[in-house]
């Protein structure tokens, strides 16, 4: 934290390193409210939370320096320009390594950046994406995210209140971690279309929230799978005010907590199709369908027996046995 605070510097001292030791660059100009250049980093040895923080709160800071390391250490880039709020390019990210929290929070409100980098990594690492864009308010467009393997909170919070984003980028993966996409597009207010989700395997919390408060999203993906996980689309389209349709959801043995607030304030939703025959796990439907529209069809497996309310059938709704 050498130039913390130091709101009258304008100019950075060169930083000529390549190869980098434990925190060596920690909040190293945070809050420098005059800079706007940053100076140039060559390093392409990193090592843990080196750059965390360097420039957090450079609300002047323009030009992002080149970052050219492609092995990335734990907590690398962790807040590097969090709240930089003229940054309106990032540099390009070229690691296929990463580590932990290596990008977690890396962009964190930048509400000028437009333009997202490459994110070429196929296997990822814990919290390596976790809130990376949350807070970017021009950013319209999201990378490719061609990763196959993914890990613990990897995509949480990624693009969590990014306003204007309208697409979210392909996520083909069928087999997920804890809590991989949890608040993914959480506030994505103009998100229109969402990505296909296909697969089957579940973890706990894997979609909680992903959509929550997308109030411009229409229809819902399908969701295949017919073994659940704790909490695996607990809230997950909670506030989307716009959904007409819920996606089908065909299995037939529930658990804990796996559906709660999933429709939460959808007030626009009117068509739901579940059919579960085993409803008995803790608090597996609750609040579930808590302010959809005050007219609808609900489908059901014939032989189910589900009471009316927020927790089962909304009431006023037409049921079908299928």
């Amino acid at each position: 934290d050498m130039f913390t605070g130091c709101t009258s510097l304008k100019e950075a001292p060169e930083l000529p390193a390549t190869t980098l030791a434990e925190g060596c660059y920690f909040d190293m100009f945070m809050g420098c409210t005059s800079l706007k250049v940053a100076p140039a980093l060559p390093a392409t040895t990193l090592a843990y939370s080196c750059y965390k923080g360097m420039f957090a709160k450079c609300i002047s800071l323009e030009v992002a320096p080149e970052l050219p390391a492609i092995t990335m250490a734990k907590y690398c880039y962790y807040e590097m320009f969090v709240g930089c709020e003229k940054l309106t390019d990032a540099p390009a990210l070229p690691a296929t390594t990463l580590a932990q929290g290596c990008y977690e929070d890396m962009f964190q409100d930048c509400s000028s950046l437009v333009t997202a980098p490459e994110l070429p990594a196929t296997t990822l690492a814990q919290d390596c994406y976790d809130s990376m864009f949350s807070g970017c308010k021009k950013l319209t467009d999201a990378p490719a995210l061609p990763a196959t393997t993914l890990e613990t909170y990897c995509y949480a919070f990624m693009f969590q209140n990014c306003t204007s984003l309208v697409n979210a980028p392909e996520l083909p993966v069928t087999t997920l971690a804890v809590s991989c996409y949890q608040r993914m597009f959480d506030g994505c207010t103009s998100l229109v279309n969402a990505p296909a989700l296909p697969a089957t395997t579940l973890t706990n919390k894997c979609y909680g929230a992903m959509f929550s408060n997308c109030t411009s999203l229409e229809d819902a993906p399908a969701l295949p799978a017919t073994t659940l996980a704790e909490y695996c689309y607990g809230s997950m389209f909670y506030g989307c005010s716009s959904l007409v349709n819920a996606p089908e959801l065909p299995a037939t043995t529930l658990t804990d907590n796996c559906y709660n607030q999933m429709f939460y304030n959808c007030t626009s939703l009117e068509k739901i199709t579940m059919l579960a025959t085993n409803i008995s796990a803790t608090d597996c439907t609750k609040g579930w369908v808590d302010g959809v529209a005050a007219t609808g069809t609900f489908t059901k497996a014939a032989s189910a027996t589900i009471p009316n309310g927020v927790d089962g059938i909304p009431t006023g709704w037409t049921v079908v046995n299928q």
